[in-house]
């Protein structure tokens, strides 16, 4: 399957997925096939475009909704306002992610002065534990930069409970790989696999469970002999994290763009056409900082994927709007950017919490005077996020009136790559 990093191939597989968003999808999204040329055709797959923000979830939406009826899709839909629902949740509790980067920062230092927690951790990631599905999902990740969903959950569970290794260290591990390597989903899914996120409630792989949803592999059934047993406890942690009060920016219209302006694509917007812009930039800056995921380096497929998504993101962009484009590397200051092109104010796709924002904010805070940024953020994060309070409960309870409010009620796969 072609997940080459562009709107093009990411169009094209929501296109050929759609037929199967609907009952399909419900009955079949649990098996892990294993990779296959045509790609995996009980999933999506969209995941490495929409974390890029090549395409977004509202595109997506409109057209599963386009095919299917809401009830039909109602699993797929699902699985599309978690993703929304993670950043929402993390963006309430951003202690969570800077806990997380401070305990990995932690982990990866105790591996440094134990030799035998080093050993365990090099065989987990090397895919050499003698756990044959767990060894092939490692070998796998590292391969392709890619996993199914479910193959994720059993691999934090065989991480954390039977091989007792950090999570944090198995977290950073598939960050630095994954192409979706997303600071909220990835984070919160391994919290919510340890039973740190929902307190108490922890996931627990089992070899027969892992047998019954591998066996169409080309391969065969995976084994996993060897498992944590019920008895396995869940994970705790003295810290609470209380939410904040969201402060989220005012829809953007085309007065607030009105004088010339800069586009800041960066790793989770990289194109513009999802952003739906009132106004045409005078400037397209793109900012790659993939590297900033870990205190280790990025994977070839994770880092390839997040570069070329940004490099093709510019360049269409540019196209589009007819305006020159830059890149903003890292280390460099952005102000005589700004000024080379003889524009003050620069429109930014919101930075979520996580790593795109800790690469980005401090260097855009200083741009200074208030108003010269503009933060783009869409109308499904901005009615979804505050529904994110607790559960997810809370939000699929909302799904409907949500789909409602943002007047996603199905449309046709979008067309143009520019627009």
């Amino acid at each position: 399957m072609d997940l080459a990093p562009t709107r093009a191939a990411a169009l094209a597989r929501l296109a050929a997925f759609l037929p199967a968003a609907g009952r399909r999808y419900a009955e079949t999204r649990n098996a892990d096939d294993g990779p296959r040329a045509e790609g995996r055709g009980n999933v999506s797959q969209l995941s490495p475009w929409l974390h890029a923000g090549v395409i977004s979830e509202t595109e997506v939406l409109e057209a599963v909704l386009g095919q299917h009826s809401p009830r039909a899709a109602e699993k797929f839909i699902a699985e599309v306002f978690w993703r929304i629902y993670f950043k929402g949740y993390l963006e309430q509790r951003p202690a969570i992610w800077a806990d997380f980067c401070s305990g990995r920062d932690g982990a990866v230092a105790a591996l440094d002065a134990n030799a035998g927690l080093r050993k365990a951790y090099s065989e987990a990631v090397e895919g050499r534990t003698g756990i044959e599905a767990f060894d092939v999902w490692a070998l796998e990740l590292v391969a392709t930069g890619y996993l199914h969903n479910h193959a994720r959950m059993w691999f934090a569970s065989i991480w954390i409970f039977t091989l007792k290794l950090d999570w944090r260290l198995g977290a950073d591990f598939f960050l630095r790989h994954l192409k979706d390597g997303d600071a909220a989903s990835n984070t919160l899914s391994w919290r919510w696999v340890a039973g740190l996120h929902t307190k108490g409630k922890h996931y627990l792989a089992r070899a027969d469970n892992i047998a019954r949803y591998t066996a169409g592999r080309p391969e065969g059934a995976l084994d996993a002999a060897r498992l944590a047993g019920d008895e396995a406890e869940p994970l705790t942690e003295p810290q609470e994290y209380a939410r904040q009060k969201l402060d989220l920016p005012a829809p953007v219209a085309a007065a607030d763009l009105a004088k010339p302006f800069a586009l800041l694509l960066h790793d989770e917007a990289a194109h513009h056409a999802p952003l739906a812009l009132p106004a045409a930039p005078a400037l397209v800056i793109a900012a790659a900082r993939p590297e900033a995921r870990s205190p280790h380096a990025p994977g070839t497929h994770a880092l390839a994927f997040a570069k070329g998504a940004l490099a093709g993101g510019m360049a269409e962009a540019a196209a589009a709007f007819g305006c020159p484009a830059v890149e903003w590397r890292a280390g460099e200051p952005l102000a005589p950017l700004l000024a080379a092109a003889g524009v003050e104010r620069i429109a930014v796709p919101y930075l979520p919490t996580g790593w795109t924002r800790d690469a980005l904010a401090p260097d855009l805070a200083t741009l200074g005077e208030p108003g010269r940024v503009v933060t783009l953020l869409g109308d499904l994060d901005r009615a979804t996020w505050p529904l994110a309070k607790a559960g997810f409960f809370g939000v699929a309870k909302a799904i409907d009136n949500l789909l409602a409010e943002c007047a996603i009620h199905g449309g046709a796969v979008p067309a143009s790559t520019r627009s």
